[in-house]
């Protein structure tokens, strides 16, 4: 039986005659010497094309002589044999597993600051914190050599043993800009003061203890007495671009141990409770309209008592009677070039309290009550740099609630005073203002002749050294009286005073004090003054250390007025 297909004897032929071709093809073509096939890396690397040499992929860089001798050299673990070419280029860094890159892109040669030519946004360059910029180079600019920066001198402790900190802070970094020089700090004993918001608040709180020899400034002998102050303070400062505001506020209470037997039919004024307090503030606030044009006002408030010793004051007093002054000020200040044009409108009132008497009764002192009006106006030049010379007006009228007084004089009166000087800031050294006039008053009484006057203020500060300030201070005022026939009283107060700081922590201050109180209507003319020694000791910015010896001295050209005093306090002050 025949099956089907391709007979197996003649598959068998076949397949011996292709394994013949084959091996006459070889030995025909085996002139050459063959040459066994090596086990290799590149037979077992698992990339594309792992049979060819790597010169030779298509995909890897073209390496140069120094890569294909280095290539070599780790093959075959020798040496360089080539020392002529020691610093030859580094082999090709590997691609694999990287998408290969053809051609050039656009831009890859430009910086980031540089050309673009896909007008891509430039990115800006940067800067370390306060290092200098550089200046803008075109053609004809001078060449621009960077100085280095000035270093200033450090002092002997920067050189002292200290624990280190990092490079950063100290400015030791190499490359690192030097740091921008902090402000010095004029007052490193002062308070620092915390932010509410925009208002900086500084308080302080003086506690005084000490002794007086006079309290009560009375003539001939008198009885001595330990006595107390406390001080409380409050400053508040507005921290704005525009405009101002600023609140000053300051108060005290003396309170003395011991009281004076009470004696109504003494010639003495001074009262059997010596003890009395004292406020004064006020609030200042400043609307900047323009550059030139500002809105100026004040808001002022006053506590006080009549001076110990004072002629004012009634006999057989209990406690010093209080006084209250409260007012208010509103006005303009107009700059055109160096021409300044300023004006101001005033109002106060001024009340007594009632006085009390050592027998139990009390009398009133509502015909000391009054009210003031008046306007005040002053015109300034800027002539040179440090040099403001002014000229300023004011005129008021001062009504009472009582037309006949006690005496029984109509108190009611206008006046006002005219002055000029200037102002003046040299080299910061010598800083100040100082102004002389003539003032008068006019009372609705006849009997009460015009007040007539030479009227002197001003203040200046001298910077003689680093630790060495001399102050100079000059006052008038022109006050009221309840003298009979008396119209009032001109007062001229001058102050002197040198502070030196025999370290910075430690300074002390002397002062002295003389002036006079014409009581204009009498023959009476007071001369008073008074010599001090203060010395202050800072801990720190929040506690100091106090002391003061005074002496204080009034000389009338009536008997029985004229009276001396010491007095010597200690006390600390607490200020934040």
């Amino acid at each position: 039986m025949v099956k089907p297909g391709p007979a197996k004897g003649r598959l068998r032929c076949a397949r011996g005659w292709r394994t013949a071709s084959a091996c006459l093809l070889l030995g025909w073509l085996g002139t050459a010497d063959a040459l066994a096939q090596s086990l290799t890396p590149e037979l077992l690397s698992p990339q594309p094309g792992g049979f060819v040499s790597p010169q030779n992929l298509p995909l890897r860089r073209t390496a140069q002589a120094g890569d294909q001798l280095r290539l070599n050299q780790a093959r075959s673990n020798q040496p360089n044999p080539d020392p002529a070419q020691p610093d030859a280029e580094p082999m090709a860094p590997s691609r694999i597993g990287r998408i290969p890159t053809y051609g050039t892109p656009a831009a890859a040669g430009a910086s980031d600051s540089g050309y673009d030519s896909l007008n891509r946004r430039r990115r800006p360059q940067r800067f370390y914190p306060g290092a200098p910029r550089p200046r803008s180079v075109g053609p004809g600019s001078p060449a621009v050599i960077a100085q280095p920066a000035p270093q200033r001198p450090r002092p002997p402790s920067a050189t002292a043993h200290r624990a280190p900190i990092a490079p950063s802070m100290a400015g030791t970094v190499v490359g690192q800009p030097t740091r921008r020089a902090l402000k010095v700090d004029d007052d490193p004993f002062g308070p620092v003061g915390d932010y509410a918001g925009s208002f900086l608040f500084k308080s302080a709180l003086d506690v005084s203890g000490g002794y007086d020899s006079n309290p009560g400034r009375v003539s001939g002998p008198a009885k001595g007495s330990a006595f107390y102050v406390v001080a409380p303070e409050l400053m508040v400062t507005s921290d704005w671009e525009r405009h101002a505001l600023v609140a000053d506020l300051r108060g005290s209470y003396t309170g003395y141990g011991t009281t004076l037997p009470p004696d109504a039919n003494s010639a003495s004024s001074a009262p059997s409770n010596l003890d009395r307090p004292s406020f004064d503030g006020h609030v200042d606030g400043r609307l900047d309209v323009s550059r030139d044009t500002r809105l100026l006002g004040q808001l002022r408030m006053r506590l006080f008592t009549d001076n110990p010793g004072s002629p004012n004051l009634d006999f057989g007093l209990s406690k010093y009677p209080l006084a209250l002054n409260t007012g208010a000020s509103a006005g303009f200040d107009q700059s055109f070039n160096r021409l300044q044009v300023s004006g101001a409108g005033t109002v106060d009132r001024t009340t007594y309290q009632q006085s009390q008497l050592t027998d139990g009764s009390s009398f009133s002192n509502s015909d000391r009550n009054f009210n003031q009006y008046g306007g005040v106006a002053r015109v300034s030049y800027d002539l040179m740099p440090g040099l403001k010379p002014f000229t300023e007006v004011e005129y008021d009228s001062r009504v009472h609630d009582e037309a006949i007084d006690r005496s029984g004089y109509q108190r009611d009166s206008t006046g006002g005073y005219v002055k000029g000087g200037t102002s003046f800031e040299f080299t910061r050294l010598l800083t100040g203002e100082m102004s002389i006039g003539y003032t008068a008053r006019s009372y609705n009484d006849p009997r009460l002749e015009k007040l007539t006057g030479l009227l002197t203020a001003g203040s200046l500060v001298w910077a003689a050294t680093p630790l060495t300030s001399f102050k100079v201070f000059a006052n008038t005022s022109v006050d009221e009286s309840t003298l009979a026939g008396v119209s009032g009283v001109l007062t001229r107060s001058y102050t002197a005073e040198v502070d030196h700081d025999f370290r910075r922590w430690l300074t002390a201050i002397g002062k002295f004090t003389y002036g006079s109180a014409d009581y204009q209507g009498s023959t009476r003319l007071d001369h008073f003054g008074s010599v001090s020694g203060n010395l202050v000791y800072k801990l720190n910015r929040s506690f100091q250390l106090k002391a003061e010896l005074r002496h204080e001295w009034l000389d009338s050209n009536l008997p029985g007025n004229s009276y001396s005093a010491n007095v010597v306090m200690l006390g600390v002050r607490l200020q934040h």
